[in-house]
């Protein structure tokens, strides 16, 4: 007991906090001015959504390529690594946008790009940011990881519309390199103290890897039923997301601005819950109780979102927000504290590939069906598929899922 911290706030979690606070605000800027360029020079719903789709197929298969190489080595270097790749290519990006202006095909190549590197990055940082908690406050931890990017996205969603009518994309591309920049810095005051192999890694040793890996996640059904439903929902949710901006775009009573505001709903919703999830912790027994009410609200007021007027959007993504953030934390302190630290890489992998099948297959369904069905009857099908999947895939096989919900670490890794 005497070597427990007393505070979630060391040094090292305070600088991840930083470093990601960073990240946040860039990918903010950067995303929804991104998004909306697309559609405004192509105007369909198709090409948007295929831009999306390029930039989550690296996560089809290269998780699991890499997952046994970041699972030996060191998760600091990887994480500084990536950040001053993805500098550079902010700056490319910049300096291709000054000179040549737009071009479909090279924003697919961007984000090719950009989802190629945030496959070794999310994977690095999802192994790493575990050790990072102390023993005792990972819900609180968690629920701090979980509220950042929607309290970021509050400010930055109308800040994002503002900049995309306002600043050309290129000032856009050189102002997120540099948030990039002082984010390494950040990244590097970190001090990695797990062990790591230091063995020669041969291909030999690659395959073991990758079988253990494989073994393990087999006999684990619960961690399957509940990867595979979060990318039906989050697959269906990007589509819902791409319904919903063309349906903005398109109403005369609305705007891109409500869109903005729509969305720091949401990101409200989400830092409320956070906060809830930091000061009360949800006992373990509880969770896989509180997880299946969410999700089944959740789900449905997806798929009643756009036949709503404008002020019930508001409080049907503010809502939306917080039980989904309370949710995502439950699910998040679960999972990694039931999988063993020297293959979470290899299951998180496992979760990048699933969620990438998802997201391209229900991103280019809802595209397709955009060009011929109305934007809210599209929105509506999605939404009704997310709780059918729940029903099947969380609900049904409580044997298997309850366990994962209900594990707790009690000793430092």
């Amino acid at each position: 007991m005497g070597n427990k911290k007393e505070t979630l706030w060391t040094k090292d979690f305070s600088c991840i906090t930083v470093a990601t606070i960073l990240s946040a605000i860039g990918g903010e800027a950067m995303n929804l001015p991104l998004s909306l360029l697309v559609f405004d020079e192509t105007q369909s719903t198709l090409l948007a959504a295929i831009l999306l789709i390029c930039g989550m197929l690296p996560d089809v298969i290269l998780p699991i390529l890499v997952a046994p190489i970041i699972d030996r080595g060191s998760k600091k270097k990887w994480i500084v690594g990536l950040d001053l790749l993805m500098m550079v290519l902010y700056l490319g990006m910049g300096v291709w946008a000054t000179q040549i202006g737009f071009n479909y095909g090279m924003y697919i190549v961007f984000v090719l790009m950009v989802g190629t590197i945030s496959v070794f990055y999310r994977l690095s940082f999802s192994a790493w940011y575990p050790d990072l908690i102390p023993v005792g406050f990972e819900q609180k931890g968690f629920a701090v990881s979980g509220m950042l990017y929607p309290l970021i996205t509050i400010c930055m969603a109308p800040v994002a519309t503002f900049l995309y009518q306002q600043v050309s994309i290129s000032m856009i591309f050189y102002s997120v390199a540099g948030l990039t920049l002082i984010s390494v810095i950040a990244e590097m005051c970190i001090q990695e103290k797990r062990c790591h192999r230091s063995e020669k890694y041969t291909l030999k040793m690659y395959f073991k890897d990758m079988k253990e890996g494989f073994m393990y996640l087999k006999q684990e059904h619960g961690v399957k039923n509940i990867y595979t439903y979060m990318s039906i929902t989050c697959g269906a949710s990007e589509g819902v997301t791409v319904m919903t901006q063309a349906y903005y775009q398109t109403q005369p009573m609305l705007s891109i601005t409500m869109l903005g505001f729509l969305k720091s709903a949401e990101m409200l919703g989400r830092v409320l819950g956070g906060m809830i999830q930091y000061k009360f912790v949800i006992p373990a027994n509880k969770r896989y109780a509180f997880t299946k009410l969410v999700y089944t609200v959740y789900d449905s007021m997806d798929a009643l979102l756009l036949f709503m007027p404008y002020p019930l959007m508001v409080v049907n993504r503010f809502l939306c927000g917080a039980l989904g953030s309370a949710s995502a934390t439950i699910r998040s302190v679960a999972i990694q504290s039931y999988l063993p630290p020297d293959i979470r890489a290899r299951v998180q992998a496992l979760f990048s590939t699933i969620f990438a099948v998802g997201g391209i297959t229900f991103q280019f369904v809802a595209g397709i069906l955009g060009e011929f069905l109305p934007y809210r009857m599209v929105a509506f099908l999605l939404g009704t598929l997310t709780l059918v999947s729940m029903i099947c895939l969380i609900v049904i096989p409580k044997k298997d899922n309850g366990p994962i919900y209900a594990a707790e670490r009690t000793s430092v890794e």
